[in-house]
């Protein structure tokens, strides 16, 4: 891992020192404290809090010339303690992207290698940065810039383990392939999106496998007028995944307003297609938001498909937007309301689709250009068909705490066309 890193950068260097256009050196050190005491699910009487601090540190290298860009991403994701201070190895390397952009004309370009995806709101596609490790995909890109206002995307994906002679097994817990289209387009006010995905996940029949194919197709609308914004978007899922039928659906709206004050106040809804606990049947009914920045959405304590909560009851998700900014600092509240968008059952009897209240509230603080400090504090008021879809205790305190600090200064930049 470490040769390959030290490869990566004698290349860029090289090619600076020749032939260079543009260089850039760019630092991403993060670190955060949690105390999980509830997190992802109701805390059971028998456990305890748990605490500690993770980090991430990342140095990304680009490098363009005329119509070539490159980037190389290398990153170390850890928990501070889970090597001894006396190791003289350390398995948490890896490159977060590498990969090569070349423009063909001023409308087509294409990009392939190891690259963030992130479209629209980042519900379907998204680069989870909150995560420390974040998420990256090897993939081809086509880009198609008719003109300014409009943009198609066409993405292409083809996975297996390693190199082989012969078919192999695909053992890695992802999509063997993907296809996706995605269009934009910018009006006066308005901006519309445009998404079909098409993901081949495997499975085994035996021990042969198979490959089955879901679709998700849907559209996103957004209206900006001077401090009001209002966006929707309706997504459907279709096909198969392992023989079993899928038809899901998913629905949200968003109104926010912001003030001459630097307050920000909004309300918004969302709606996952769930199925319901009696239902026997083998069809998929509830959406799944696939490779999105699911943090982002329906509480940060990440009770709901933040690696969990598929193929269950879904979620109806009410929440408002409470914020204030004013030159270095920001403080944010965000209530959610949720439900299950399916029937609960409990010992055969019909149960009450009310699954809690989340209080969210965030603080940050600019320290520096290139320092910034966040905090956040988040309370789960569960109710009674909680602990049935989570088990645990409701009345166990289930909170959540934070302290983050990143550190993301620019190393580097040089924009000369002259030979060193």
């Amino acid at each position: 891992m470490k040769n390959n890193i030290y490869i990566a950068i004698i290349t860029l260097i090289s090619c600076y020192s020749t032939l260079a256009q543009q260089f850039d050196i760019n630092a991403d050190l993060r670190a955060r404290f949690e105390n999980r005491n509830g997190y992802g699910t109701l805390k059971p009487d028998t456990e305890k809090a748990a605490s500690f601090i993770s980090q991430r540190t990342r140095i990304v290298f680009d490098y363009s010339f005329k119509n070539i860009k490159l980037r190389f991403s290398p990153q170390n994701v850890r928990t501070w303690g889970d090597v001894i201070t006396t190791s003289k190895s350390d398995a948490n390397g890896a490159f977060h992207e590498a990969y090569g952009e070349i423009k063909m004309d001023e409308q087509f370009s294409f990009k392939l290698g190891r690259q963030e995806i992130n479209y629209d709101d980042a519900r379907i596609f998204g680069n989870v940065d909150w995560a420390m490790q974040a998420r990256s995909h090897d993939a081809f890109l086509l880009k198609f810039n008719p003109n300014s206002k409009n943009q198609i995307h066409l993405g292409l994906a083809l996975n297996a383990n390693k190199e082989t002679n012969f078919y192999e097994n695909y053992a890695v817990l992802q999509y063997r392939s993907l296809q996706y289209i995605w269009y934009h387009t910018d009006f006066k006010n308005l901006n519309f999106s445009v998404l079909l995905l098409n993901n081949g996940m495997p499975y085994l029949d035996g021990t042969e496998e198979k490959l089955d194919y879901s679709q998700t197709i849907g559209s996103r609308l957004v209206y900006k007028k001077e401090n009001l914004s209002i966006d929707g978007a309706a997504y459907l899922q279709t096909g198969t995944i392992a023989t079993n039928s899928v038809s899901a659906n998913y629905f949200s709206a968003n109104i926010n307003y912001k003030t001459k004050s630097n307050f920000n106040a909004g309300l918004g809804f969302e709606l996952l297609s769930g199925k319901d606990q009696n239902d026997t049947s083998t069809d998929i009914k509830s959406f799944n938001p696939l490779y999105g920045t699911n943090h982002k959405f329906n509480g940060y304590m990440d009770y709901f498909y933040v690696g969990n909560h598929n193929n269950s009851v879904g979620l109806t998700d009410v929440y408002a937007n409470l914020s204030f900014e004013k030159n270095k600092y920001s403080l944010k509240l965000t209530p959610h309301y949720f439900a299950s968008a399916s029937s609960l059952y409990s010992a055969g009897e019909k149960q009450d689709n009310y699954l809690g209240t989340e209080l969210d509230l965030t603080f940050g603080y600019k320290m520096y250009d290139y320092v910034s400090v966040d905090a956040g504090f988040s309370q789960m008021f569960a109710s009674s068909s909680m602990e049935i879809l989570k088990t645990g205790n409701k009345n166990a305190g289930n909170n959540w705490a934070f302290l983050s600090i990143k550190i993301n200064p620019n190393i580097f930049t040089n924009n000369v066309e002259t030979k060193l």
